[in-house]
């Protein structure tokens, strides 16, 4: 009769808890890119190929992430294109809400007792604590808005919004890959309305919305066009 080898049940349970934390650190890591290829995600993390791909095949297995083909920005080339990974929305929406639940019973209140203008003043408002606490982190980044949106994309990951920015032919483009009120902003886009006018002021120059989570996109995108005007805005009344 051959020897067993017995593994003890805490090596086991030691192996399970690191194969978790490694694929909370590539979610995490999803989620502030947006979307990322196995060899990036094996480098960042200090993984082998080997390593990374069985982690990625069992965040697939359980639909946490999902395969897309990467576009090719040059001409295309031999080989296969790369895959780059995302998270799929049930991923998502593992990372934490702030009290969905009270928050939206309390907008509805707003909205049937004081009518949607009372909605648009209280989003307002509430961003408009976020725009006081980023100002100062915005007007040290100088007057170009590339570099203001940069500074905006750091602060903005500080606030809890996995944000990143990137020069793009027509301008910049600000994505917010994590939004910690999707929910409630389904329902109630004056949110979205209201954040919008913040990047806009703190950029210093008039930026489009091009897609939101709360909308069902996977990214928060903001388009700052190309412009010529350096000059800043900011809230400068309280």
């Amino acid at each position: 009769m051959k020897n067993e080898v017995l593994i003890p049940m805490s090596a086991v349970a030691t192996a399970t808890a690191s194969d978790g934390r490694t694929r909370d650190r590539v979610a995490q890591l999803l989620l502030e890119r947006g979307a990322a290829t196995a060899a990036e995600l094996g480098a960042e993390l200090g993984l082998s190929p080997a390593a990374i791909r069985k982690h990625l095949d069992a965040m697939l297995a359980e639909q946490l992430v999902e395969v897309r083909v990467a576009r090719l920005a040059g001409p295309r080339g031999r080989g296969r294109p790369a895959k780059r990974f995302v998270l799929t929305a049930a991923a998502r929406e593992s990372f934490p809400h702030h009290y969905d639940g009270i928050a939206t019973a309390a907008l509805r209140w707003i909205v049937e007792q004081h009518g949607p203008e009372a909605l648009s003043a209280f989003a307002s408002a509430q961003v408009q604590a976020l725009e006081e606490r980023l100002k100062a982190v915005i007007l040290a980044a100088g007057t170009d808005p590339m570099a203001r949106a940069e500074a905006l994309a750091e602060a903005l990951t500080a606030e809890g919004y996995a944000a990143s920015a990137t020069a793009i032919a027509s301008g910049g483009q600000l994505c917010q890959h994590h939004c910690p009120v999707a929910h409630v902003a389904a329902e109630f886009p004056q949110l979205c309305d209201a954040e919008t006018e913040v990047i806009s002021r703190l950029i210093g120059t008039h930026v489009q919305r091009l897609a939101t989570i709360a909308h069902g996109d996977g990214v928060c995108t903001t388009h700052i066009p190309a412009t010529q005007t350096t000059a800043i805005t900011v809230r400068t009344d309280k």
